[in-house]
């Protein structure tokens, strides 16, 4: 298996259910396939955050804010894997509620990943909301 037939792996299973498991309000996942190292920071669709402190607030709260996944798909559309870094582009669609309230969709997100240990982890991510 090449480098990015492993990464790719890994997006598609332990990525993929990190984030559907935060659309159903738990961030445990997520958090265990973040980078502990610094610099990690989100650029996100409606929070930032920089630094471990800021990440973990961010992601506690977007375990509080979602529930009730339906339905979540990561459409990649690019992809690569350069020694220890890699990054992953796509549009996210996904239905969960949010506050309570349903919704469904659609996020460009495009992260970076830097392999520590061994394994893949993220250190970046930008996301954004998808107009019309």
């Amino acid at each position: 298996m090449t480098d990015r037939d492993d990464f790719l792996l890994w997006v598609k299973t332990t990525l993929y259910g990190a984030e559907l498991a935060l659309h159903n309000g738990d961030a445990a996942p997520r958090r265990a396939i973040w980078s502990r190292n610094e610099p990690v920071s989100v650029l996100g669709a409606w929070r930032n955050s920089f630094g471990q402190a800021e990440l973990e607030e961010l992601f506690s709260y977007l375990a509080e804010s979602f529930s009730d996944c339906t339905s979540y798909a990561f459409e990649l559309q690019a992809y690569d894997v350069v020694g220890g870094m890699a990054y992953t582009v796509g549009l996210e669609h996904t239905a969960a509620s949010v506050d309570g309230t349903p919704r469904t969709y659609t996020l460009r997100a495009t992260q970076v990943y830097r392999r520590e240990d061994g394994a893949w982890k993220v250190a970046h991510r930008h996301a954004d909301t998808v107009d019309g």
